[in-house]
């Protein structure tokens, strides 16, 4: 048997090739339809999300995609009523946004004096930030099949469905597992395209670990 010295270099670099080669493409299958890192940039979904959670992503089931190009395939899975999830903005096809489940196909829901009705019952949500105000009122809607209701848990900071309507089976990408890292820095600094920022938020935490939230990582959803 050869020794390491007595292969040729070319074939040793061409051996190192092939296995970076599939390293790549198992980040890229695990990435595509496995699972995903996202933040929360916002405050819409206080109190279950705070701005600067991280979050690992389940994409099992619900999306399949290529990471770096806009292709995707919907999956068998579907989300059920109050489950969180991740999804493409209706809006701007190119942001994912967070929200929760709040009706699905053939629900009938309704805002009153503050209170939602959902299938002519009360709906309990023990997850908001605080009671939605008594002036508020919206609906009835009945949401449409292959299409979801979402909404924020902060409802005084969320912009959902009440303002650009439902969400297409197709635009649901994947639902949050735990919380893995949370960092107490400026909305900002979470904001896309803000790099430097970010890059002060993760160096301000090493320096200062009082920044970090420990007590809200590894939290289920």
């Amino acid at each position: 048997m050869k020794t390491e010295k007595q292969i040729p270099l070319r074939h040793r670099i061409r051996r190192e090739i092939l296995s970076w080669l599939w390293v790549a493409l198992a980040f890229l299958l695990i990435n595509g339809t496995l699972g995903q890192a996202r933040v929360i940039p916002s405050s819409s979904m206080e109190r279950t999300l705070l701005v600067g959670d991280h979050l690992l992503m389940s994409r099992f089931g619900y999306d399949a995609g290529v990471p770096l190009v806009d292709w995707h395939v919907s999956l068998w899975r579907s989300p059920r009523r109050q489950q969180v999830i991740v999804f493409r903005s209706v809006r701007d096809p190119g942001v994912d946004l967070v929200k929760r489940v709040i009706g699905v196909p053939g629900d009938t829901l309704e805002i009153r004096r503050g209170v939602l009705w959902l299938n002519g019952e009360r709906l309990e949500e023990p997850y908001l930030l605080r009671p939605m105000s008594a002036r508020e009122s919206f609906g009835p809607v009945t949401v449409p099949s292959n299409s979801y209701f979402v909404m924020g848990d902060n409802r005084s900071n969320s912009y959902d469905s009440r303002h650009w309507g439902f969400v297409p089976r197709s635009a649901i990408i994947g639902t949050p597992l735990i919380i893995y890292m949370s960092i107490d820095a400026p909305e900002q600094a979470w904001q896309p395209g803000q790099i430097k920022q970010r890059l002060y938020a993760y160096l301000n935490a090493l320096l200062h670990p009082q920044s970090v939230r420990w007590t809200h990582l590894l939290g289920r959803l």
